[in-house]
């Protein structure tokens, strides 16, 4: 009895699970599974741990140093005035050094400091490199996700297509090329199909690197969605300030304050250093004339030490520091104009891609009434079917075209913030509250996009492979009109 209790325990909670609804993946679940999985980010974050170990590296050279000394010799002293002697000299000591005066020391205590600073930029850098990575692969996935409907739908027009004119060809009224042409297109769109289920699964498997863990259902962009132009709508502002805070700009502008202090560093190994010196000590039968005497000692002094000549390197030294320091202005301004000039791309990219989206928006509009005008025209006999079939095809093109336009357009606007240094998680929430879950009966890429409706057929849809012969009265389009049998 217990046994069966138990499985029926874990029956009902096994059918729980399967009747459990699976929710999508959204880029901000996304974003923050890669955060604590992206291999890049955590080499960044051990390389900002590191760094900051130098503080204190630093900062020991201004600090005071004791150490202490012990040591135990067995001596055998003869002269030629005493017997040989044997002994066992004992000394210990204790020493203190403090640095009163070591500029040096001090400029590399301040390099210290600033060198963590471009560790800490480093890292927002690698945060915000990421952020652009998981979008990138996200909306490539939804992308790719998109092409395979959109040729998913083509085949099924083509189908359609192929089944009429086969259809056609057996009562007569179209030639064996329609159906060729229609056989090619069909294989065509087949090959194209498995390139795009390829290209489907590569994408996945990217996002999946990069997360650390299988993706499934993807959220989508929300049904009439429109996306707002960058703030501030002026590029010399956006320029402006990606010259001034740009991650890589703020990482080569402290680099050039870490050059310009190791000029002085060098520099100051010309002047004189002050230490505070002291000892204990304790010393047992010291030397043959002092066997069984124990003396302690002890010392304090201050200690001065003045380099007088050095063979020309200090010099050699604080010329090398200089040219280092010109080439880090020259590294400076170099990264402030590819700063300004990825803003300045990025900013004229948003503006394209949002122009590209309002104009494929006319189109999908165009096509749509396209669409319904062959559906019309094929009703009353003034189109036939391989007309609605290129009006669906042309539909679902400009739709994909629509989405991924849509795409690019998000992410332009990621990479724009990223130029300016300002780009984070909240720009990443921003993007996601443009998503939703994918609606049942809709293509996963473009969410609610509903899917143009199938030709209309003055006989039932034929499967491509074995079309059924019309009756004999039904009515066959031909030349754009519709004729009967009289």
């Amino acid at each position: 009895m217990r046994a069966t209790s138990t499985l029926k325990t874990l029956a009902a909670a096994l059918s729980l699970t399967a009747a459990a609804p699976s929710f999508a993946l959204d880029l901000i679940q996304a974003w923050r599974a890669a955060l604590s999985n992206d291999a890049q980010l955590a080499s960044a974050r051990s390389q900002l741990q590191a760094t900051r170990e130098r503080v204190p590296q630093a900062r020991a050279g201004l600090l005071p140093s004791v150490a202490a000394t012990a040591a135990m010799n067995r001596q055998n002293v003869d002269t030629n005035v005493s017997p040989t002697r044997r002994f066992t000299s004992q000394n210990y000591g204790i020493q203190l050094s403090y640095p009163l005066l070591r500029l040096q020391n001090v400029e590399a205590f301040e390099q210290s400091k600033l060198q963590v600073a471009v560790g800490e930029a480093q890292l927002a850098q690698a945060e915000q490199d990421l952020a652009l990575r998981v979008s990138q692969a996200y909306f490539d996935l939804l992308a790719a996700q998109d092409n395979v409907e959109t040729l998913r739908a083509q085949m099924r027009a083509i189908s359609e297509q192929l089944a009429a004119a086969k259809r056609n060809f057996e009562v007569g009224t179209a030639t064996i090329t329609d159906q060729q042409e229609a056989q090619a297109r069909f294989d065509l769109a087949s090959a194209q199909e498995i390139a795009a289920g390829n290209e489907l699964e590569v994408r996945r498997a990217a996002l999946a690197q990069l997360i650390g863990r299988p993706v499934g259902e993807l959220d989508v962009l929300r049904p009439g969605l429109s996306l707002e132009g960058p703030q501030p709508a002026s590029e010399s502002g956006w320029v402006q300030n990606a010259r001034d805070n740009n991650l890589l700009v703020q990482q080569q502008r402290i680099a050039a304050e870490i050059a310009k202090r190791e000029i002085d560093r060098q520099r100051y190994a010309r002047y004189p250093t002050v230490d505070v010196v002291g000892s204990v000590g304790r010393a047992e039968d010291a030397a043959f004339n002092l066997v069984g005497v124990n003396s302690n000692s002890a010392v304090v002094g201050v200690q001065l030490s003045v380099p007088l000549y050095t063979g020309g390197g200090i010099d050699a030294r604080v010329r090398e520091a200089a040219a280092s320091h010109d080439r880090s202005l020259s590294d400076l301004e170099n990264t402030r104009r590819q700063a300004e000039q990825g803003a300045r791309q990025a900013y004229l990219g948003l503006n394209s891609g949002l122009a590209q989206v309002r104009a494929l928006e006319a189109a999908e509009r165009s096509s749509r009434l396209a669409l319904d005008s062959n559906l019309l025209g094929y009703q009353v006999g003034v189109r036939i079917n391989i007309d609605v079939l290129n009006a669906q095809q042309q539909l679902f093109s400009t739709r994909r075209d629509l989405a991924r336009a849509r795409y690019d357009a998000l992410l332009n606007g990621l990479r724009l913030k990223s130029t300016t240094g300002a780009l984070g998680e909240q720009d990443v929430a921003q993007v996601n509250a443009l998503l939703a879950p994918p609606q049942p009966g809709t293509p996963e890429g473009t969410g609610a996009t509903p899917a143009p409706p199938a030709a209309a057929q003055p006989a039932p849809a034929s499967s491509p492979k074995d079309p059924p012969l019309p009756k004999p009265d039904a009515p066959q389009p031909r030349g754009g009109r519709v004729e009967k049998k009289r």
